[in-house]
């Protein structure tokens, strides 16, 4: 399983070269043959109806001769060569990264939490003297959104004060839509409840520019495998399916460094080159792609990055 490093900041000038491998293979199974790999995904988790990049991956890997099974929740062990970890949450329950640990190989099984209280190098908090322009996020993975539709357990009075904090203003709830997040030009005029919901993060607003367009970097990697792309648009806030223009680009040493930093052997980071240092956005276990059929050429690609555990 790889290592992970607590990361307070961006890493600084990187004293480490690229001879070191991107994750660490246990050397027991260097040389073995993964024939059967699960997919643990949350007991309430969607996955069928979902385009993960995943389940695009594991059916080359099907191709390949591999067996790949599903396994929903934690209640039953199926034994197997490799297990990936895809629960759909910001961060996993215990639980989930227990039942991973009984694989000898288990993809991402470390990394626990994506939160951006977690992975963000340029969080700003109140009073602390910065004074650029800020974006409010949600503390939580893709707005919120999953961690606000996924608890179908929940107790009676959690489920009534979920129920009473969707009637108030946006600035006292847990979940934003993924293009409504709000940009202001200084701390100051942030709406002072962000500043108290633990469920929103201000950030610095740091975003790439080239030639009048916003820019998004997109790195999607398992394994060895990569494709990396750098996305032109004319608003901040980018997807693919707002691009002007989508170009590939090369993947920077630094934002490798902070893969292995973070745990990393399969997901989608977003970032940006701000002053030739990389600013991460976002980091994504579990990716998803809009139409998985145009990109097929890319999830056979990474389901060849596979043999770097095997």
């Amino acid at each position: 399983m790889p290592r992970t490093a607590e990361r307070s900041d961006l890493p600084q000038a990187p004293g480490s070269s690229m001879d070191s491998p991107l994750v660490d293979v246990p050397k027991a199974f260097q040389r073995g043959k993964i024939e059967h790999i699960v997919i643990l995904i949350h007991q309430h988790d969607g996955y069928e109806d979902a385009t993960y990049i995943l389940k695009g991956v594991a059916e080359h890997w099907k191709e390949k001769g591999i067996r790949v099974t599903v396994v929903r929740g934690v209640g039953t062990y199926v034994a197997a060569d490799a297990a990936v970890l895809h629960v759909d949450l910001t961060v996993v329950p215990p639980e989930y990264l227990e039942y991973m640990r009984q694989y000898p190989i288990a993809l991402n099984g470390s990394v626990a939490d994506i939160s951006k209280r977690r992975i963000s190098g340029h969080l700003v908090r109140r009073g602390d003297g910065y004074d650029g322009s800020v974006i409010v996020k949600t503390n939580c993975n893709y707005g919120g959104q999953r961690e606000e539709d996924l608890p179908k357990s929940m107790a009676f009075p959690a489920r009534c004060f979920r129920a009473v904090r969707r009637r108030l203003p946006w600035t006292f709830q847990s979940k934003l839509g993924v293009w409504d997040y709000p940009i202001y030009q200084s701390p100051s005029q942030v709406p002072w409840a962000v500043w108290f919901n633990p469920d929103l993060i201000v950030e610095r607003f740091l975003p790439e520019r080239q030639d009048g367009f916003y820019c998004l970097r997109s790195w999607i990697f398992l394994g060895d495998a990569e494709r990396n792309v750098i996305m032109y648009a004319n608003q901040p806030i980018i997807k693919s399916r707002v691009a002007v223009r989508i170009e590939p680009a090369e993947v920077p040493e630094e934002l490798r460094i902070i893969r292995r930093e973070l745990g990393f052997d399969f997901g989608k980071f977003d970032y940006g080159m701000i002053d030739g240092r990389v600013v991460l956005y976002d980091a994504n276990r579990t990716p998803s792609l809009g139409d998985s059929k145009a990109f097929d050429a890319v999830l056979k690609n990474l389901a060849d990055g596979l043999h770097v555990f095997a």
